[in-house]
């Protein structure tokens, strides 16, 4: 897929222990450890943004960035899809913890763009495994490798 048919993207994030986060004008939250996934788009510069949010010293801008710059925190996987974001978001399962979170702009009424996926990673994550890239060795990846359940 070429990266000018790409626009949306997606972070798969592992808080390893439960935080209570302030997400900039939201205002503070519980986040319980375990998996998320956040959908974002960029009309432009999809790897930059990306990049961008990979980074830990960055000024705090996008919501993504209050979550991912918290101790614990870590982006684990990154997949870059070319259907529209709130498509996305909409067609993923997970538990919304913060309303309104990465989708101030939605025009889909979305709700969030962060979905919390629970403590483990669930089988629905290990199915669609191989579509994302990967940046840190975790268990998931060991079940990829032939031990899924």
């Amino acid at each position: 897929m070429e990266d000018s048919y790409l626009q949306t993207y997606q972070l798969l994030i592992q808080l390893a222990a439960p935080q209570r986060l302030r997400i900039g004008r939201l205002g503070a939250f519980s986040f319980p450890a375990g998996y998320y996934v956040y959908t974002g788009s960029a009309r432009r510069h999809l790897e930059a943004r990306v990049s961008r949010h990979l980074s830990r010293s960055k000024n705090l801008h996008w919501h993504i960035d209050y979550l991912v710059a918290a101790p614990g925190t870590q982006v684990i996987g990154v997949r870059r899809l070319s259907e529209a974001e709130c498509k996305v978001a909409g067609g993923l399962h997970g538990l919304v913890v913060v309303p309104g979170f990465g989708a101030s702009d939605c025009q889909a009424r979305c709700g969030s763009h962060l979905k919390y996926l629970g403590p483990s990673a669930p089988r629905s994550l290990l199915s669609f495994l191989g579509t994302w890239t990967i940046l840190v060795d975790m268990p998931i990846c060991e079940r990829q490798k032939g031990k899924n359940p």
